[in-house]
């Protein structure tokens, strides 16, 4: 029993860990948004709100700069003060603010939002923990693989969520009347907007699927769907 104790140890600190970065991103998010009141965007977002049977949908602004979307484990939404100001400059539609809403409801519709902050959270005492165990084999190795392994792991579980939020995100706005072709046009942009420079590190590195990826999923929905002809 004793010689499991360093890990039983690691797995408690990641509970602790969990708990603590829940109420501190809570925290910091209630501290720093304000709900949207935007003349074009509401209306996009009651469409929206009316298609999921819902009274109403609330989106906030998070006032920070990089340009993202956020859904909170508590099921909000957020828009960076980032993105809204690049939608405010005309560098992205109405419509296109609406799909990045839309995403971020399909991570919390699909249980995405909870898991993963539970994922991160954990991910330094499940590493410390592995590394304790391979240690045992490899000597001074163990930290290495188990730092590689976990990352990997992640990158491909956030991948296939947002392949699912994408999904949601694309019946959610058909439903609406949106369409689809805002969600296409914003992947095409999203390079530009955030100042991401991916194209020479492997797709099975990315957190996030290549945007030609994204699009062809959505365009073989489109075909399934019969919104288009295969």
């Amino acid at each position: 029993m004793i010689k499991f104790m360093p890990i039983l140890l690691a797995l408690i600190m990641g509970l602790v860990s969990f708990k603590f970065s829940a109420w501190r991103t809570a925290k910091e998010l209630k501290a720093r948004s304000t709900e949207l009141a935007d003349p074009r965007l509401t209306p996009l977002i009651k469409d929206m709100a009316k298609a999921l049977d819902l009274p109403r949908i609330r989106v906030h602004i998070y006032e920070i700069e990089p340009v993202n979307g956020l859904a909170a484990p508590d099921g909000k939404i957020y828009l960076t003060r980032g993105f809204y100001e690049r939608y405010r400059q005309g560098a992205v539609s109405a419509e296109e603010m609406a799909s990045v809403i839309a995403h971020e409801l399909g991570h919390v519709a699909l249980g995405h939002s909870r898991r993963r902050m539970i994922d991160f959270s954990g991910q330094n005492a499940l590493r410390t923990a592995l590394a304790m165990i391979l240690n045992r084999f490899l000597p001074g190795l163990g930290a290495v693989i188990s730092g590689a392994a976990l990352s990997l792991l992640m990158a491909r579980l956030s991948r296939s969520d947002e392949f699912e939020a994408d999904a949601y995100a694309a019946a959610l706005l058909v439903k609406s009347g949106i369409g689809t072709a805002p969600q296409k046009a914003l992947f095409e942009k999203l390079s530009h907007l955030t100042g991401a420079r991916g194209a020479s590190v492997p797709a099975w590195l990315l957190s996030h699927p290549k945007t030609e990826e994204r699009i062809k999923a959505i365009e073989k929905l489109e075909t399934d769907w019969g919104l288009t002809k295969a």
